[in-house]
């Protein structure tokens, strides 16, 4: 059997490791001992932060709704909970949107919800 030299698997993980790492200071980003453990944190920090980005979307829109529907009279919770009782299904992103961009669209929804809780 064929004696295999790992020389240029080697070569080559390091040199994508050395990719990642660009932009790393010291030797974190020219040493590949230092640089494999760094960019493994990176990594996992990446996909931590990837997880938290859609947390902290949802939580801006509900500030932004929240703050449109009390210029309106009426709080987060009802608002939505008006929503929900007249058929109306939209999502917290396009709530925010009009919300800013379109305000008497906004205003409607909130005398619907209102009227639907008096009812």
């Amino acid at each position: 059997m064929a004696r295999v030299k790992k020389g240029t698997a080697a070569h080559k993980k390091h040199k994508k490791v050395l990719k990642l790492a660009k932009g790393f200071r010291g030797a974190r980003s020219k040493l590949f001992r230092p640089a494999n453990q760094f960019v493994m944190k990176a990594l996992k920090h990446a996909y931590v932060g990837r997880k938290l980005r859609k947390r902290d979307f949802r939580r801006l829109w509900i500030t932004r709704i929240n703050a449109a529907a009390r210029a309106n009279g009426i709080s987060y919770s009802r608002l939505m909970n008006g929503l929900k009782l007249s058929g109306i299904e939209m999502n917290r992103k396009m709530l925010s949107e009009m919300a800013i961009y379109d305000k008497e669209g906004f205003a409607q929804l909130v005398e619907t919800a209102k009227q639907k809780l008096n009812a």
